[in-house]
This record gives C-alpha cells, sequence and structure tokens, in this order.
C-alpha cells in the first residue's frame, strides 16, 4: 500500500488492484497509476470537496466517485461544476450507514460525521481504509458545555460501528484549533478500533500536535505516522 499526503485531509492510498483518492481539494497529485480510481468526497465543505475532482474522469483510466450526500447532483449544480451526463452517471451518493459496492472488490461502509456528511470505510482486497472526514471529537474551549457534552456524546456513538474492527490505515482528524483537545478523538479510535497504522489530517499546515501525542502516548509510536510535508508519502 503506497500512501501519498497531498494535503488537510486529501489522500491517495494506492491498493494492488485500486488507487482510492480522499477528499481532493487543493495540493498536487502524484502520478495516477493505470488502475481504477476512486474519488470520495466526505462533504461539501470547501476544504474537503471541490468539484475539479471530476476533471480526472478524463478517458485515461475506469473512474468511480462516491460522494456524501449532501453534496447535491442537481442539473443547476452539476451544469455549474461543467460535470457531463456521462461522469455523472459514474457517481455513487452515499448517506450515513449504508454500504455500497462502487467497484467489483470493493465495499465501503459510511458512518454519520459529527459535522456534515460522512466517513469512510473502505475495505479492497483484505485491506481496510478509513477516512474520518469530519468524523471527530470536536470539543472547542469556550463553546457552551452542554454543546460539548452532546458532541462528545455524539462521536461516541457514531463511532461505534468501528470497534474492534481491524483497520490497516486510519486517516484521521488532529486539528490544532482545539489546542488541548485535539487529539481526544485520535486517541479514542486507537483505543476502540484495531488500528495498524494512523495518519493525523485537518491540521491546517500545523504538524506539531502530533509530536505532542506521541510524547504523551510513546506507546502508539509505532502505529501513527507524523506528517511533516505535503507529498509526503509512506509504503505499508
Amino acid at each position: 500500500m503506497r500512501v501519498t499526503f497531498i494535503a488537510h485531509s486529501g489522500f491517495l492510498v494506492e491498493l494492488e488492484n485500486v488507487c482510492l483518492l480522499f477528499d481532493w481539494w487543493k495540493g498536487e497529485l502524484p502520478p495516477l497509476p493505470d488502475k481504477p480510481l476512486l474519488c470520495f468526497a466526505s462533504h461539501r465543505h470547501p476544504d474537503h470537496f471541490d468539484p475539479r475532482v471530476f476533471s480526472l474522469d478524463d478517458g485515461k483510466r475506469q473512474v468511480r466517485f462516491v460522494l456524501s450526500r449532501d453534496i447535491r447532483l442537481t442539473e443547476r449544480n452539476l451544469n455549474k461544476w461543467g460535470v457531463s451526463a456521462e461522469t455523472a452517471e459514474k457517481c455513487v451518493s452515499v448517506r450515513e450507514n449504508e454500504t455500497a459496492a462502487p467497484l467489483d472488490g470493493v465495499t465501503v461502509e459510511t458512518l454519520k460525521s459529527t459535522d456534515e456528511g460522512v466517513a469512510f470505510l473502505v475495505t479492497c482486497g483484505g485491506r481496510t481504509v478509513y477516512h474520518a472526514g469530519d468524523l471527530n471529537w470536536w470539543h472547542w474551549e469556550g463553546e457552551d458545555k452542554a454543546w460539548n457534552r452532546n458532541m462528545e456524546a455524539d462521536f461516541k456513538r457514531f463511532i461505534e460501528p468501528l470497534r474492534g474492527r481491524r483497520i490497516d490505515l486510519a486517516l484521521a482528524p488532529l486539528d490544532p484549533r482545539l489546542e488541548g483537545a485535539a487529539d481526544w478523538g485520535v486517541r479514542y479510535l486507537l483505543e476502540l478500533a484495531q488500528v495498524e497504522r494512523l495518519i493525523p489530517m485537518h491540521q491546517w499546515e500545523d504538524y506539531r500536535p502530533t509530536a505532542s501525542f506521541l510524547r504523551a502516548y510513546p506507546q502508539w509510536a509505532k502505529t501513527v505516522l507524523p506528517v511533516e510535508r505535503t507529498g509526503q508519502q509512506w509504503e505499508l
């Protein structure tokens, strides 16, 4: 499995028989191999979805798009985005707690997000990749205490389907804006599921919280892979 960090929450994951592109909205794509390509967008926020992703349906490879239902594929939007009818037919629209098979041999499960849209759990060729989108334990200092308590309860409830699941690669938010609460969601995920490798995301180009997390929890040093720059790659 080759993993490329593109930017923010954008990753390209190359498996043996398919490539998975998650939440690409900025950053330079690496060369795409001659394999089927599944493009995922977890929700409509502009730091997770940009309609230029549809330009990847350029006839060079088999392409499918797996989009959260809040990315509305209306005729007006398709016209605005310059999406042809042929490309629109390659789109799979999903809501939370669904299972889809956008390509032979690929299963996509969705979880409800604590923000908008969904998280993705993708299984192919015996490998499982989790992309959280904005499913996270969002805890904001200064926010109403009841809101933060509800967020905690929602996060734990929405992520519960991952309990005990084996995940080869998890891509999950470690957002520095949350300050002391930045790693709560990552830590909970690592304790909930059997995660082999985790790469933090949604860091707004501030990668220091990962180092702080690993100092506080050295037991996860072989699991959590620090991000240092855009374009960084891992062979897993």
